[in-house]
């Protein structure tokens, strides 16, 4: 199906089961297939493959799904990857993304709104990422790892733990260095909620003690704002992979 205004360029391929939304434009040579639903309005390059076979020993053939948002942009040999069954059958790609060129979705990926993914930028399978993140070029992502909202990841990382939100994590494997100031003023964070924020941080990832302790000690200030309520419920939340903590908290929670 090939919504109004559409325009599908030259030596573009299109499955059977795909759903193309209106005023998308797929400017050549672009491969969709499996059962993929393209939201309305995206602007999709050469050489790019949506819906392709998951990259998982256990797939057999069946047909999933790959959904993408609406107002995405996807730049040239970017890849995101159906899902799996044993994954739920879908991968998901919110709205108002924009996937450099080379980036790859891997199966089973749940990928929030507004999320930049720089070139090179890749997920492992059934990644969790939240809304208005930043992820640098050539950096990778474990499979199973979360990423909460509005993290920015630097370039050339190799990020194994689920990351708060509003994280700043950079290194060659990925340690939290603070909080994405710049995103949060981004998102109209007042310098009284910044302080606030900032203040937890501390207490959680610098205080005195092991970092069970330091956790245990400030869930009471979950009341504060609900930035550190979103913090503290992500990291309850976590199962697959370890926490992603500051170099000099010895990377393990």
């Amino acid at each position: 199906m090939i919504g109004e205004g559409a325009t599908i360029g030259p030596y573009c391929i299109i499955g059977p089961n795909v759903v193309i939304g209106a005023n998308c434009k797929l400017i050549a040579h672009v491969y969709v297939t499996a059962q993929t639903m393209i939201g309305a309005n995206c602007t999709i390059y050469p050489f790019v493959s949506l819906g392709g076979a998951p990259q998982s020993l256990g797939y057999s053939g069946e047909l999933t799904r790959l959904e993408i948002g609406a107002d995405c942009t996807i730049r040239e040999s970017a890849t995101m990857n159906a899902g799996t069954v044993a994954g739920g059958g879908v991968t998901r790609v919110g709205a108002r993304g924009y996937f450099m060129n080379c980036s790859h979705v891997g199966h089973d990926c749940q990928v929030g709104d507004n999320a930049i993914f720089a070139t090179s930028a890749t997920l492992g399978g059934h990644c969790e990422i939240g809304d208005f993140v930043f992820i640098g070029g050539l950096s990778a992502v474990h499979q199973f790892t979360r990423i909460g909202s509005q993290v920015m990841v630097g370039g050339v990382c190799g990020v194994r733990g689920d990351i708060i939100p509003f994280g700043l994590v950079n290194g060659q494997y990925a340690a939290l260095e603070g909080l994405n100031v710049i995103g949060m003023k981004r998102r109209q964070f007042t310098k009284a909620r910044l302080a606030t924020v900032r203040a937890f941080y501390q207490k959680l990832f610098h205080g005195r003690g092991i970092f069970a302790e330091r956790l245990n000690a400030v869930q009471p200030l979950a009341d504060e704002d609900p930035a550190i309520a979103e913090i503290l419920a992500f990291i309850a939340q976590g199962k697959h992979r370890p926490l992603c903590l500051p170099a000099d908290d010895g990377g393990k929670p």
